[in-house]
């Protein structure tokens, strides 16, 4: 989980803490990402499979 957030910071949607819980603000946070990529395979505001891949490729060193 904290993957996640440091991978969503670096994307510039989470400003929340590293703290490895999956609240609102990160719930939030792959909304945005998925509405500004235009991720359709999974339902908003979940980190499925469609949208770990576009952001595991966008941030791969993290």
């Amino acid at each position: 989980m904290e993957d996640l957030q440091w991978r969503l910071r670096a994307a510039w949607v989470y400003f929340g803490p590293v703290d490895g819980r999956y609240g609102n603000k990160v719930r939030e946070a792959v909304r945005e990402f998925q509405r500004w990529r235009s991720i359709q395979g999974d339902p908003m505001g979940v980190y499925g499979p469609s949208t770990r891949e576009v952001l595991e490729r966008e941030q791969p060193g993290i």
